[in-house]
């Protein structure tokens, strides 16, 4: 069985995500092979938080060449985690989404 820390790869910070922690929905890069079950147990063990719903996307690794040589990013999984209305929030993103 995998560690939760090994699901749970890194938040991911942008603007659009900032937006969406209003409405208690946090984004994470996630592992690949990760499923949606064991997301949601993930951030449920690590943040000790209650998961209403996972929506999950892979992004493809774009194409990047230097000179001649061509090659690939690495592809990844990132993962839209929506907490329950009577859940705490997470407090790692506290303070960093401006309240309405």
């Amino acid at each position: 069985m995998k560690s939760p820390y090994d699901i749970i790869l890194r938040p991911v910070l942008t603007e659009k995500s900032y937006e969406a922690m209003n409405d208690r929905k946090y984004t994470f890069e996630v592992a690949v092979k990760a499923g949606k079950t064991e997301i949601k147990d993930a951030v449920e063990k690590i943040f000790d938080v209650k998961v209403e719903a996972v929506n999950t996307m892979r992004v493809e690794g774009k194409m990047k060449r230097q000179g001649r040589t061509m090659g690939r990013r690495p592809e990844r999984k990132k993962a839209i985690v929506t907490l329950k209305k009577d859940s705490k929030g997470i407090e790692f993103f506290e303070g960093m989404a401006a309240e309405n």
